[in-house]
C-alpha cells in the first residue's frame, strides 16, 4: 500500500486527502476503513457508501459497533454543528445497503460473463484454475461449501491462498442477482467486476465482524495481485 502523506480532519474541499478522521474513535484512517455520512436537505443523516453525495461528510469506522456508537454519542450533530435527524436503526440500514451493493456487484460480474453457478460447474471451474472468488449462500450446507473451499485452496500457493471465499448473501439474494433459480454456490473468474465483488464482500464482512481487518484479507490481496 502506498504511503499516505496527507491528513484531513474535515471534508472542506480536500476529498483527495487519503486519511479521514473517525468521528467516534478520533483516529485517522484511510477512507476504505470508514463510512461517510451526510445530512440530506431535510436534515436526515444518510450513509454515503459511494462517497459521492454533496455536502460536508462525517466519517465513522466501518463497523456496526462504530455506527451504533455514533448514534448513541450524537456525533453527527456535534460534527456538523447543526440539528440533524438520525435513524435509531442506522447501523441496520448501513448493513442492508452494504448487502445490496454486494448483490449488485454479483449481478454485474454475472452480466460480464464471469460467474458460473451450481456445484458441478463450480467444481469444473476450480479444476480449470479459473476461479478468483467462490460465493456461497448463507444457508449453504457446510460440508458442500467446505469441499469447494478445499478444492480452491489446493490450487493456491504455499500458504493456500487461491482466491476469495465470499458469504454474506442468502440463496434468494444470489438467485435474484443472477437471474437464476436456487443458486447456492457460484464462482467468479478474474476481472474488474470480480474485484469489485470481492471488495464489497470484504467491506460487509468487516462491518459485521466488527474489526478493521478483514478475515479474508489474504484472499482479497491475492485477487488484486493477479493483474
Amino acid at each position: 500500500m502506498r504511503a499516505r502523506t496527507r491528513v484531513e480532519e474535515r471534508d472542506g474541499g480536500a476529498e483527495e486527502g487519503p486519511l479521514r478522521l473517525c468521528a467516534v474513535s478520533r483516529v485517522h484512517k484511510p477512507p476504505e476503513e470508514l463510512i461517510r455520512f451526510v445530512a440530506g436537505p431535510d436534515g436526515a443523516i444518510v450513509p454515503d457508501l459511494a462517497r459521492r453525495l454533496p455536502g460536508r461528510g462525517v466519517w465513522v469506522g466501518a463497523t456496526r459497533e462504530a455506527v451504533d456508537a455514533a448514534v448513541r454519542q450524537k456525533v453527527f450533530a456535534r460534527s456538523l454543528k447543526r440539528q440533524v435527524t438520525v435513524p435509531p436503526d442506522l447501523a441496520v440500514l448501513v448493513e442492508r445497503l452494504m448487502a445490496k451493493r454486494l448483490a449488485e456487484a454479483l449481478s454485474l460480474a454475472n452480466k460480464a460473463g464471469l460467474v458460473v453457478s451450481g456445484f458441478v460447474k463450480v467444481e469444473e471451474a476450480i479444476a480449470r484454475g479459473r476461479v478468483a472468488a467462490l460465493i456461497h449462500a448463507a444457508e449453504a450446507a457446510p460440508d458442500g461449501a467446505l469441499k469447494l473451499d478445499r478444492q480452491l485452496r489446493a490450487k493456491g500457493d504455499y500458504d493456500g491462498a487461491a482466491g476469495a471465499i465470499i458469504g454474506g448473501l442468502t440463496g434468494p439474494e444470489m438467485s435474484l442477482a443472477m437471474g437464476r433459480p436456487n443458486v447456492v454456490h457460484a464462482a467468479a473468474a478474474e476481472g474488474g467486476a470480480t474485484r469489485r465483488l470481492v471488495e464489497e464482500a470484504w467491506r460487509l464482512e468487516r462491518y459485521r465482524a466488527g474489526t478493521d481487518h478483514a478475515p479474508a484479507s489474504e484472499a482479497r490481496q491475492d485477487v488484486h495481485d493477479r493483474d
